[in-house]
């Protein structure tokens, strides 16, 4: 009894720690909960998969919120008949298998001609590529079209610049060796050779005539989707292009160009026929079955 009451006070010192810490954790969790909480109320149609980085209104500060439209004030759009071209089971497999035929024709090209390319159908092809489907129909992609020699030499020495170091120091070593088979490296001498300059920005948020910001969900996805159907309509005019992503040039390109703050480069492309002794890679497609699940 004697050794229990001399360490009865230790027990209860253990015992008040303990109580203290728990009291302190309880304290912490519940301003994160409140936040976790709060920002899942702001932004619940968010999916985590799709790390889009759409700007929502709701989560600016009260300052802020003047400078954006009220969506409420927006007109009911209205809505007409829809009747587009119908075929038969027959001729569908026929367009299925031609379009497929032209498409599998498809490759990036780094050996592109100077020859000049009629400005209309590069005006056709962009104008297709703004055919793509968006986010709440907010069409949150700008294409800036270059064909000033000087203006795309600057674009070159600013990619070639930084896609130096990425090869040299910020890719790694696996992504380089895997790059190698490809012949690919930081000279772009088409930046300079192709007559047209294709470069395709995200608008990570609108601006209205009125000075009003808008909302563009799903910026990256919906102007990933034009970019698809930009290459398919460049495919189709039998010009050849390569899909670049320059990394940690787009705020010097976006500057160079005078872009808006709320654009944001996702891709260029230098576009024009091929040269005469162009080559690609002899590289194969996966199969059908190995792309597709059928349940």
């Amino acid at each position: 009894m004697a050794v229990f009451s001399s360490l009865t006070p230790v027990f209860v010192a253990v015992l008040c720690v303990i109580i203290g810490f728990l009291f302190k954790t309880s304290q912490r969790r519940e301003p994160r909960s409140k936040q976790k909480s709060s920002e899942q109320t702001a932004r619940p149609w968010v999916d985590e998969d799709l790390q889009d980085d759409t700007e929502i209104s709701s989560k600016h500060n009260e300052e802020e919120e003047e400078d954006w439209l009220d969506t409420t004030e927006e007109e009911n759009l209205p809505h007409i008949p829809y009747t587009p071209a119908q075929y038969s089971a027959a001729e569908m497999l026929e367009r299925s298998e031609k379009f497929y035929s032209l498409m599998n024709l498809r490759r990036s090209v780094r050996f592109i001609s100077p020859e000049p390319v009629p400005k209309e159908v590069i005006d056709n092809v962009i104008r297709t590529a703004g055919t793509a489907p968006s986010g709440a129909h907010t069409e949150p992609w700008t294409f800036v079209l270059v064909s000033d020699a000087d203006v795309k030499h600057k674009i070159r020495e600013i990619v070639e610049e930084e896609e130096e170091i990425n090869y040299k120091q910020r890719m790694g070593d696996k992504w380089v060796h895997d790059l190698k088979k490809l012949r690919t490296n930081w000279v772009k001498e088409y930046l300079d050779l192709a007559p047209y300059l294709i470069l395709v920005f995200k608008q990570t948020y609108g601006i209205l005539p009125s000075g009003k910001k808008k909302t563009h969900y799903y910026n990256e996805i919906s102007v990933s989707i034009s970019c698809g159907i930009l290459l398919a309509a460049l495919q189709n005019v039998g010009l050849v292009t390569v899909t670049t992503t320059p990394l940690n040039c787009g705020p010097q390109l976006r500057s160079l160009l005078q872009r808006p703050a709320n654009e944001k480069l996702l891709m260029l492309l230098p576009v024009g026929y091929p040269t005469s002794d162009a080559k690609v890679p002899d590289l194969k497609r996966k199969d059908l079955n190995d792309i597709m699940v059928t349940l």
